[in-house]
């Protein structure tokens, strides 16, 4: 197995390598991998290593546990849904039940003072259109490190929230286009979608995401997803269906909406790979906001694009003026580039954890 950077934890190398050999079908659908002993022998690591990376395959549906029999593979490449298996453990809690009451005020008030101190009259300026460059840049440096997501300011966009960015996506994709969404889901999608102008049919979730029968029979042009904890079922898309809906989308004129809301308190000890990363033919449109991690009183969500979807944003809507008031961009982009918000981040997650044992 090959690794990655020396610098990767060894548990998260070993994931990686057995991750892509299962992806590449060197372990086929149902094949059962090496013991963790053996392993742990041939990449020169511990068992407790080998451990904590397959307990991160099987969170993600590459494989599942069969006791006293080992691991076995569960990621199908050619197929779409897998069975999970049937005893599923109890979703977390919800990570809003308390993420609030540990949120940094004090730390937020003293940047917000830095930046009157430091910007000062730039907080008059108008901004450009798709956002301040300080806070898309600080988005593009934050995604590359913590999701994988490597992209460039010029593909990010800001606005006013999640309501006001269903709207965008449906003027650039086109009121004539049938929209997907979960069944049960975040009511407010199905509800701009339809206030937009545009058509909108309910697909049944399984428990790892879409019914796979659903997702092949729909005639939508255009699927909106919540990957991970779906609201309000809290189903999160195995890595098998991540990779169903990327297969959906490689059709025709397909479009997905990734609506990524409160990935970064997921508590595995590993994100979950975002489809957005995943996809290849750059005809996914990644969404999140600030509404849980910071508070719902910031008005502020972001999409990030394929090159080629954000020059349509612009032909399309570039001429909308940004909705976000400039002063709390630059408090934002301040707050991602000290490493503060990282900090609250990852509190937030070992807290959760905590909470799940």
């Amino acid at each position: 197995m090959e690794s990655t950077s020396k610098t990767t934890p060894a548990y998260l190398r070993l994931y990686d390598a057995l991750r892509r050999e299962i992806i590449a079908g060197d372990y086929p659908y149902g094949k059962r991998i090496p013991s963790k002993r053996q392993l742990a022998e041939e990449g020169g690591v511990s068992v407790v290593t080998v451990e904590h990376a397959l307990a991160l395959l099987c969170d993600e549906g590459y494989l599942e546990s069969r006791e006293r029999s080992g691991h076995y593979v569960r990621f199908r490449q050619d197929e779409g849904f897998v069975p999970a298996p049937p005893s599923a453990p109890a979703p977390p809690p919800r990570a809003e039940a308390g993420e609030r009451t540990e949120f940094p005020f004090s730390v937020l008030a003293r940047t917000m003072r830095r930046v009157v101190s430091d910007y000062g009259e730039r907080l008059l300026e108008r901004c450009p259109n798709q956002g301040a460059v300080e806070l898309r840049s600080a988005l593009s440096r934050y995604l590359g490190r913590a999701r994988g997501i490597r992209v460039s300011p010029e593909q990010i966009y800001i606005g006013a929230g999640a309501e006001y960015l269903y709207g965008l996506v449906v003027q650039v994709l086109g009121r004539d286009r049938l929209y997907a969404v979960e069944d049960p889901s975040y009511e407010k999608i199905r509800q701009v979608y339809a206030a937009q102008g545009a058509a909108v049919e309910l697909l049944p979730l399984g428990p790892d995401g879409i019914a796979a029968e659903a997702l092949s029979a729909t005639a939508a042009d255009v699927l909106h997803i919540t990957p991970y904890r779906s609201f309000p079922s809290n189903v999160t898309a195995s890595a098998v269906k991540r990779r169903e809906y990327i297969r959906w989308a490689s059709r025709g004129e397909r479009y997905i909406v990734e609506d990524d809301v409160t990935s970064e308190f997921s508590t595995s000890s590993k994100p979950e790979d975002t489809v957005f990363s995943l996809a290849e033919r750059g005809n996914v449109i990644y969404m999140n906001t600030f509404s849980r991690t910071v508070a719902p009183s910031l008005r502020m969500g972001y999409l990030v694009l394929s090159e080629p979807m954000a020059e349509r944003f612009r032909e399309k809507v570039g001429f909308y003026s940004c909705t976000v008031p400039v002063y709390e961009q630059y408090v934002l982009a301040e707050f991602i580039d000290s490493g503060d918000y990282e900090r609250h981040v990852r509190r937030t997650r070992r807290r959760l954890r905590r909470q799940q044992k």
